[in-house]
């Protein structure tokens, strides 16, 4: 596009008020496909649905140009759920964006570990396929794939692929999420799911519920969780409610919108949103900070469980 073309008045969201009824008023996410780049997700869970796709990343010893390098493909998956985080964050997206279409591409194990060059070919595929939304509850923390991680966010960016992904629950740099041109979340202790907050100081930028989440797990039971992982798939529900009525907006202005929603404002002229007891996602029982489900940390020491994965807690 050059300087002094037309802009349609649909791709930006500045031309109105924005509230919620103007940004997804409506709106259940029907034609936003959402790919879930997880530990795979349990097929045909009942809070879940049918999926329009399950892969998983491949490992080939030898790639197309025969140097001997391994290279990575996606490839139909028929385990399903590794661990149940993967179909935690799908339950969660299907919540708050119902008619969503859901893909799962598996990248890592049962103990929420995996290899980060897994993570980069999902994320490729995942952008070359335009999907709208992708959601990623998991990170890295080497910087080997730091620049690989980079320009596929800027890529994604650039094609309109909305890539929400969660910050670790560390004081640690890890990536994507610290990069802006993904939409980077933390979690807040409110049980509302429907709450959305704006951070004043990024690298995260918008925090939703995240602690005490009920969601189904592995082997048909539930499980209260915390962690920014289970924040990050309700902020790509509203990513897909607002894209499901205005699908022409890039990212930058879902940012916007997401902005332009959120209940920590002081300044408002109406009161705040008071937070509603039937969107509550909480559970009454104390939610320990301290018990470790997985860690990439402790993971890194074996060689193909480095580079992709994150660390949360239950109750």
């Amino acid at each position: 596009m050059n300087a002094g073309e037309l802009v349609d008045r649909s791709s930006v969201a500045a031309s109105g008020a924005v509230d919620r009824e103007w940004a997804w008023g409506g709106s259940r996410g029907a034609g936003i496909r959402v790919c879930v780049i997880d530990s795979g997700v349990t097929p045909d869970h009942p809070e879940i649905g049918p999926l329009e796709g399950s892969y998983t990343v491949e490992r080939t010893e030898q790639d197309d140009a025969g140097d001997g390098r391994p290279t990575y493909r996606i490839v139909p998956d028929h385990e399903g759920d590794a661990a149940g985080h993967g179909t935690a964050c799908a339950a969660i997206i299907r919540r708050i964006a119902p008619d969503v279409s859901l893909t799962s591409v598996r990248v890592l194990g049962p103990r929420l570990a995996g290899d980060g060059n897994m993570l980069l070919a999902a994320l490729r595929w995942a952008v070359a396929e335009r999907f709208q939304v992708v959601n990623l509850s998991l990170s890295s923390r080497k910087g080997d794939f730091k620049a690989s991680l980079h320009d596929i966010a800027d890529e994604a960016y650039f094609n309109r692929v909305a890539i929400v992904a969660s910050a670790h629950n560390s004081p640690v740099r890890s990536y994507p999420w610290i990069f802006p041109s993904v939409i980077s979340v933390g979690s807040h202790e409110v049980a509302d799911a429907e709450r959305i907050e704006v951070s004043p100081q990024p690298p995260v930028e918008f925090f939703a519920a995240g602690v005490g989440i009920e969601v189904p797990w592995t082997g048909g039971g539930r499980s209260f969780l915390s962690g920014n992982s289970f924040a990050t798939p309700h902020v790509t529900g509203f990513v897909a409610r607002i894209l499901g009525k205005h699908p022409q907006l890039p990212v930058s202005e879902v940012k916007h919108v997401l902005a332009s929603l959120s209940d920590n404002f002081t300044d408002a002229s109406d009161p705040p949103r008071t937070p509603n007891p039937a969107h509550a996602t909480a559970s009454a029982v104390p939610v320990s900070s301290a018990v470790p489900v997985s860690s990439a940390a402790s993971a890194a020491s074996t060689p193909s469980a480095e580079g992709a994965g994150h660390d949360e807690s239950r109750a």
